[in-house]
């Protein structure tokens, strides 16, 4: 588990709580259930018009994995790919066919599976990087929808301080009670913009990265499977694996299988 976004979060809404608190409000005065509902529930709503209902089921199932979800270790994935080119330098391909099964990573074991079942090398390239393509566009969606919700935001803000301005306005006649009602009407400005800046943004941004870090990965794999059918020497594909390992990352255990 990835604690990046839920500890950004709590900073930043502390950070506002506590600003608010500091120039002699209270925190209350902006939690009004009022612009919330708007604000969030009013954007989600646009956001589900601009796609299909598969599109947000999705993007909304996302939002666990953009809180909780962390990127699977490389290291330890380059790790398996070498053990699995020692044991098919020694014993052949087809000895992989109950290794694999042992496998986590489902896009290498599928991988391998497929090399095992004979496909041909530029075959094999093409259906694995047609299956990344597909991921990077279905990532690419489900981050767009809550950057598009980031754009829609403020907007709803603003319309939530029309509405709130238009009941001003009704009650000209109740001077004493103007400046607060005035204050709450911006209240819905205010979460417009928040809300687009620490929350649906940000989310379409770690989205965005986790994506481009597991697609990484798996474009790491698949030059590894390849290595791995054409029979190369596992030392050199280690040093060539290991060389597409972003900085810092360790190969935990090098030893044949």
């Amino acid at each position: 588990m990835d604690f990046a976004t839920i500890g950004g979060l709590i900073i930043a809404a502390a950070a506002i709580l506590w600003t608010q608190n500091h120039e002699g409000g209270s925190p209350t005065d902006i939690l009004l259930p009022g612009p919330l509902v708007l604000v969030f529930i009013g954007s989600l709503g646009v956001g589900l018009m601009g796609g299909t209902l598969k599109d947000g089921i999705g993007s909304l199932r996302a939002l666990q994995k953009a809180f909780l979800g962390k990127p699977k270790n490389a290291g330890e994935t380059v790790g398996v790919i070498i053990k699995m080119a020692e044991r098919a330098r020694r014993e052949g391909l087809l000895a992989l066919e109950d290794a694999i099964k042992e496998v986590d990573d489902e896009f290498l074991r599928d991988g391998l599976q497929t090399a095992i079942d004979g496909t041909d090398p530029d075959e094999l390239y093409e259906i694995l990087s047609a299956r990344i393509q597909a991921k990077k566009a279905a990532d690419k969606q489900t981050a767009k929808f809550w950057g598009d919700l980031g754009g829609y935001a403020p907007s709803v803000g603003i319309v939530g301080t029309v509405i709130s301005l238009t009941v001003v306005l009704q009650n000209l006649s109740d001077a004493g009670s103007l400046g607060p009602m005035i204050a709450s009407a911006f209240v819905a400005t205010l979460w417009g913009v928040a809300s687009a800046n620490v929350f649906f943004l940000p989310v379409q941004t770690r989205l965005n990265r986790l994506s481009a870090l597991e697609t990484a990965q798996m474009e790491l794999v698949v030059e590894g499977i390849l290595a791995i059918q054409a029979g190369s020497n596992p030392r050199s594909v280690a040093k060539k694996l290991e060389s597409l390992l972003p900085p810092g990352t360790a190969v935990p255990d090098k030893k044949a299988a």
